[in-house]
């Protein structure tokens, strides 16, 4: 099982506190016979009276490495294949990137990593980890 990213918790709280129920720490996903993937988190959120709720699955990013830019690579790369394995496995959910408020404004500001947010479809949630 993968370790957790030094945000987790503080995701996780925030996850909580916005309504959601943690149903799975790590999500486990068999994409095919040789392939098994861990997202960090699965979440599912309580919606009132409605009838279906709607379900998440969170992949947390701390970019403190030495070079955002190849933090970044790794971490597309990894949401594309949990999209893919999440369509085969789990349809109902939708996944989501989380980063912190300050890569979001010093890195994911660049407009050529919006455009790779944009043309790939990257759902972020963008938190402060304090």
């Amino acid at each position: 099982m993968p370790a957790k990213d030094i945000f987790h918790n503080a995701i996780i709280s925030a996850l909580i506190k916005d309504g959601w129920q943690i149903t799975d720490d790590p999500l486990f996903i068999k994409a095919s016979t040789r392939i098994s993937l861990y997202i960090d988190i699965g979440g599912e959120r309580a919606i009132g009276a409605e009838k279906d709720g709607k379900k998440i699955a969170v992949e947390i990013k701390s970019f403190l490495g030495m070079s955002p830019l190849a933090e970044f690579h790794t971490a597309l790369g990894q949401f594309l294949n949990y999209v893919l394995a999440l369509k085969i496995n789990h349809p109902e959910r939708v996944l989501y990137l989380a980063i912190t408020e300050d890569i979001y404004r010093d890195f994911f500001s660049d407009s050529f990593i919006q455009l790779s947010v944009s043309t790939y479809q990257v759902k972020l949630i963008i938190f402060n980890p304090s």
